[in-house]
């Protein structure tokens, strides 16, 4: 086999054949490979989420029209990316993509960082969302208690809010239900006492 066969750009080929303690991208025609959520990145994500789909699913009295997905598989132009958190408004994702990945751009995005991905999250993955027209990015950082929330506009991201423990989420493009920040944070809140 010649040397230029070896040297192909990797593919979803190379994702699926990672160990399952590993999560895999492709950024920039590169393999970038990062551990599995630690705890309080994953509780994290798993309670926005849930805030996100109580106050925007399709019920009567929610503002509605959303579908969520936790750590889908984006193909974003030559980009393989898993954000944590993932929006779609219904009109642009009506129907379940038959590809195990969605190749539609998702209109929010949220990344939860970590020592591990707040480089490539706050780098290269927020360049790759703003090229594909996500309309709006969330970074949370568990560790500091703090959320920034974007919005792409004009090809830049700008910064709407920095939200810290103690404060409320109602930013755009979620703000018609906010919720207390510090729900997110689990381990954080004592348990209740024992009756």
């Amino acid at each position: 086999m010649g040397e230029a066969a070896l040297r192909r750009p990797p593919g979803p080929a190379d994702i699926a054949a990672l160990p399952e303690t590993l999560v895999g991208e492709i950024i920039d025609r590169v393999l970038v490979t990062h551990p599995r959520p630690r705890p309080r990145h994953a509780a994290a994500a798993f309670r926005l989420g849930g805030k996100l789909f109580d106050g925007f699913d399709d019920s009567p009295s929610d503002p509605g029209g959303w579908i969520f997905m936790a750590e889908p598989e984006l193909h974003l132009g030559p980009h393989i990316v898993v954000p944590d958190l993932a929006g779609w408004r219904r009109e642009r994702l009506p129907a379940e993509p038959e590809t195990p990945f969605v190749a539609v751009a998702p209109d929010w995005v949220c990344e939860i960082l970590s020592p591990s991905t707040a480089r490539l999250d706050r780098g290269p993955k927020r360049r790759i969302y703003a090229e594909a027209s996500v309309g709006h990015l969330w970074l949370l950082d568990p560790a500091a208690g703090e959320l920034e929330a974007f919005a792409h506009v004009g090809g830049h991201w700008l910064l709407l809010a920095t939200i810290q423990r103690g404060e409320e989420v109602a930013v755009a493009p979620f703000d018609a239900a906010p919720f207390p920040f510090d729900d997110l944070f689990p381990f954080d809140t004592p348990p209740a006492p024992e009756a």
